[in-house]
């Protein structure tokens, strides 16, 4: 018994840590972003943010680039598949269909 409320404390400590750093930094965020609304165009908070959202840019552009050369290879991969069997290559599904609200 004795070690199960040991378990559960330490597991209690764990997510409190957690939410503690969660919290921490959501209110760092909050202060950056407030501080650079307010900030002149070179002030440091400003910059600061401009140069994270460059990077988060730049970021997803690599992202969406590296998912793009996945998807083309999956597609040689199956391409090669069907060849292989003698078959031929069933165009791909038609996906604008079924989206049917707006964004």
């Amino acid at each position: 018994m004795a070690e199960s409320k040991k378990n559960r404390s330490a597991s209690a400590g764990r997510v409190l840590r957690k939410a503690v750093g969660t919290v921490a930094t959501g209110v760092v965020g909050v202060v950056v972003v407030r501080a650079a609304e307010r900030g002149e165009t070179g002030s440091l908070p400003r910059r600061l943010a401009v140069g994270a959202t460059k990077l988060g840019i730049r970021g997803t552009r690599r992202a969406e680039v590296g998912v793009e050369k996945a998807r083309l290879a999956a597609g040689d991969v199956r391409a090669q598949a069907y060849a292989d069997l003698g078959e031929q290559v069933p165009p791909p599904a038609d996906r604008s269909g079924g989206h049917d609200h707006q964004h």
